[in-house]
């Protein structure tokens, strides 16, 4: 049987409001040990965004920008590439490499169930 996203993915995220500064977000992220936050749709017609550690190193920090003064709304990667949870892990081992992504946020039903990384895929990897 082969595998699929949702076999894989993982709860290694927070789903956070985009008006959150970069500090707080920082903090929570610390405390958890996540390495992105997820930004709520503001309506229905919205969609999700992303920040990871590394737009917060590229878009704060090489930037010399006060983390307490920048929104997760103005760095957040939107829209962002997502799987769903029945695509088999090769196809999106294959999507990652294609688009240069390390992970994805699962979307079911429109909400995000989870999220899946390279390290989520070759760890659990079965042939």
């Amino acid at each position: 049987m082969s595998q699929t996203c949702r076999d894989v993915m993982n709860q290694r995220y927070e789903v956070v409001d985009g008006l959150m500064t970069v500090a707080e977000a920082l903090t929570l992220m610390r405390e958890k040990g996540y390495r992105k936050v997820i930004i709520k749709k503001r309506d229905q017609n919205d969609e999700y965004g992303m920040v990871q550690l590394s737009d917060i190193a590229h878009e704060v920090i090489a930037k010399n920008r006060a983390p307490e003064r920048v929104n997760l709304y103005e760095i957040m990667i939107k829209p962002f590439i997502c799987v769903r949870p029945e695509m088999n892990i090769k196809y999106c081992a294959r999507l990652f490499e294609r688009y240069g992504l390390n992970s994805a946020p699962v979307v079911e039903n429109d909400q995000v169930i989870g999220v899946v990384s390279h390290n989520d895929i070759v760890l659990n990897w079965t042939e």
